[in-house]
């Protein structure tokens, strides 16, 4: 006699939680400044302001930009805020550091925002695996936001998940 197979994974109450789904559309793209200083370290205003004047900027249309120096150099402040000047009518967002640092503030912004209502009293996974670079820092920050709304919280798939927190 045959037993019928049950999805006891289908039949749930779990939610899974995909912060892939939450990842923001648009290019990534990065802007290295070292060839704007001389020797790559010292920087010179009036040849810093005109490498600014003469940048092609139109290529970061719509696009999330990390703005760094692969150099020791000492950049002051003023120098990042006259590119992002230059970028703000342009990209979609700059932030000073690499694409990691660009993905995990992107990720800030977008779950400090989120409502969680939906997942008040819910068993919560939240889905480990993702072919988009979705920070570590992401998954910290949508933990501590899911935390006082779930009964419980796991990583990664139905079939193998590892729990985290259960609300006693």
């Amino acid at each position: 006699m045959e037993e019928e197979i049950i999805n006891r994974v289908a039949n749930s109450k779990l939610v899974t939680f995909d912060l892939e789904d939450y990842y923001p559309k648009g290019s990534r793209m990065t802007l290295d400044i070292k060839d704007w200083l001389q020797e790559g370290i010292v920087l010179r205003e009036k040849d810093f302001r005109e490498q600014v004047k003469n940048h092609e900027w139109q290529q970061y249309q719509d696009a999330y930009v990390a703005i760094y120096c692969s150099t020791d150099a000492i950049v002051p402040a003023w120098a990042y805020m006259l590119i992002t000047i230059s970028l703000a009518s342009i990209s979609k967002k700059s932030v000073l550091g690499d694409l990691d640092l660009l993905e995990t503030t992107l990720y800030e912004e977008i779950i400090s925002n989120l409502d969680v209502s939906e997942f008040q009293d819910k068993a919560i996974i939240i889905k480990g695996c993702s072919k988009k670079p979705v920070p570590v820092n992401a998954y910290l920050m949508i933990t501590n936001k899911l935390k006082p709304v779930a009964k419980s919280i796991m990583f990664g798939e139905a079939c193998s998940s590892v729990p985290l927190f259960k609300r006693k």
